[in-house]
Formats: C-alpha cells, sequence, structure tokens
C-alpha cells in the first residue's frame, strides 16, 4: 500500500505541486492542446463540418498560396500592424510620460486613460461606427468647423484600415499603465549619476530613460504584434462580417472565420490557421533575436558608466 508519509519531503512537496496544477494540466489539454492537434489533423483533410473528415494531405496548403483573397487579407493584416503597432507603442509612452509627473489629480488623469481599454470591444466598436459616420458623424462635423471636408472613414476603401487603427488608439492605456510601471521602476541613482555627469534633461532621457525602458517596450511589442494579428472582434462588428467596401477591411482572422463558419470549409480555416501560428511565431523570433541589439537591463547600463 503506498504510504505517502514514508516519503521525502522533496517527493512530498513535487507531489503537492503536481496536484494542485492538475486542473490547469487538465483544462490546457482539454481546451488548449487537444483542438489545437485537432485542428492540425483537420488542416489535412476535406472537412464540412457535417461529413467526416477526408484525408487529402497538402491540397489545403497548396490551395492557400494559390488563393487571392489569402494574400489580400495577410496583406490588410500587415498594413493594419504598420500603422497600428508603431503608434500605440509611441502615443502609450508619451501618455505614460506625462503621466509620470508630480502634480495634482494625477492618479484620476491615470484612471481616465486607462479606463477606455477595458471596455468591450463590441460596444467601443459601435461608438466608434457612430463617430466615423460620413454624413451625422461628430468627427467630419468637427473637421468641418476647420474647413476640411472628412473623408468616408470605414465607408471609403482607402480610409477603412486608417479607420480601424485610429480606433485602435482607443485601447493605448494598456501600453501606458505597463509603461508607467517601467518608469516608475527606474533607479533614482541613475539620474543623480547622470547628473553629477553633467547631463541635462534631454541627456537624461536620451541615456537613462530610453535604455532603461527598451525592457518594457520590448514586452509591449511583443503582445502589440500578437494583438495585431489576431484582430477580429471591431471589424467583424464594423463590417458585419463582410470585410467591406471592396474587401478593403478582409483581415486574415475575419477570412479565417468566414472559411469555417460561412463556408463550413474547417479543413481549410484550418490550414489558415496553422500558417498564420507559424507567421506569428517567426515575427516574434525575430523580434526576440533582434533584442540584443536594441534592449538594455539596468546591470547592462551601470556597466558602462
Amino acid at each position: 500500500m503506498l504510504n505517502i508519509r514514508d516519503w521525502s519531503l522533496a517527493k512530498r512537496e513535487a507531489a503537492a505541486g503536481y496536484f494542485f496544477i492538475l486542473p490547469w494540466i487538465i483544462g490546457f489539454t482539454l481546451l488548449t492542446l487537444g483542438p489545437m492537434l485537432a485542428s492540425l489533423y483537420f488542416s489535412f483533410t476535406d472537412y464540412n463540418i457535417v461529413e467526416a473528415p477526408r484525408w487529402i494531405g497538402l491540397n489545403n496548403y497548396t490551395r492557400l498560396f494559390n488563393d487571392e483573397l489569402f494574400w489580400q487579407s495577410l496583406a490588410v493584416t500587415l498594413r493594419f500592424a504598420v500603422l497600428a503597432l508603431p503608434s500605440g507603442l509611441v502615443l502609450g509612452f508619451v501618455l505614460a510620460l506625462l503621466l509620470n509627473q508630480d502634480v495634482p489629480g494625477v492618479k484620476i488623469w491615470r484612471t481616465i486613460f486607462f479606463l477606455p481599454s477595458v471596455l468591450s470591444g463590441v460596444a467601443v466598436t459601435l461608438l466608434w461606427l457612430m463617430l466615423f459616420n460620413p454624413e451625422l458623424g461628430v468627427v467630419n462635423k468637427l473637421l468641418e468647423q476647420i474647413g476640411i471636408k472628412g473623408p468616408g472613414w470605414l465607408q471609403d476603401p482607402d480610409w477603412a484600415v486608417p479607420s480601424l487603427a485610429i480606433m485602435a488608439l482607443w485601447g493605448v492605456g494598456q501600453n501606458m499603465i505597463v509603461y508607467l510601471a517601467g518608469l516608475q521602476g527606474v533607479p533614482a541613482d541613475l539620474y543623480d549619476a547622470a547628473k553629477v555627469d553633467g547631463a541635462n534633461r534631454t541627456q537624461q532621457f536620451r541615456y537613462v530613460t530610453i535604455p532603461m525602458m527598451t525592457p518594457v517596450l520590448f514586452y509591449n511589442l511583443v503582445l502589440g504584434l500578437i494583438g495585431t494579428f489576431s484582430y477580429f472582434t471591431q471589424v467583424y462588428v464594423a463590417t458585419g462580417g463582410s470585410g467591406g467596401p471592396a474587401r478593403s477591411t478582409l483581415f486574415y482572422n475575419l477570412y479565417l472565420y468566414q472559411n469555417a463558419f460561412r463556408y463550413n470549409d474547417m479543413g481549410y480555416a484550418s490550414a489558415m490557421a496553422w500558417v498564420l501560428f507559424v507567421i506569428v511565431l517567426t515575427l516574434t523570433l525575430l523580434v526576440f533575436r533582434s533584442s540584443s541589439l536594441w534592449v538594455y537591463y539596468e546591470g547592462e547600463l551601470r556597466g558602462r558608466r
């Protein structure tokens, strides 16, 4: 008979650890790992949900690379990433710098700028649809007051993706709060040492603040990169799932959704999902590989003094 009391302390601690993480292991296996492996199998099959999957090998993948809409959806997603990712990183950093000042009411301002990032994506998108209405929207009304004729925004193929990039800035408070935590973690003695060396405020910002914030920037960059390639809810609500006008907002995830749940082509959608996984993984690894060139940590910065 197994007697736990005869076990060594290390074995009992290991058993207790595995016992407490068992719910997570079960959940991860059933809800994440299992569906991932199932989608990998389906990506090699012709599967329409109704009938049993039929093995077709690499046909879904070869079909992907000959699909014009696949390339268009990838181009739309990349365009959005180029517009939304840098602007979100920069604006979040600027807001964090402003809200890191010791001024009256700064906590209230921090709450105001952070609050939009936790609101529902559907409700926020509906709000922006009203703001961007070409005829009745507040944005175009304000532009008229300064003599500018506003564009069609989400109804204009040339402005649809930039409009979504502007909408994405609504959640910049999430980046801001992480930057703010990083700014407050910069050691004061580094600034003191810079002052002793004769550095002015601009030089302190360039040689102390920015290097010390590169790990936080790296963190936000990786999460932002993954977030832009998983963009779905806002564009689905804004376009009713059509990807219009003229397929100018046919994001990769929206096209994947259409194949899976509109056309019931689950095998093809699974292949799209795994190609997206490879793309995001590759870009993330490239960012990690490049981090050795521009990410600095406190010990490295002190070693330069």
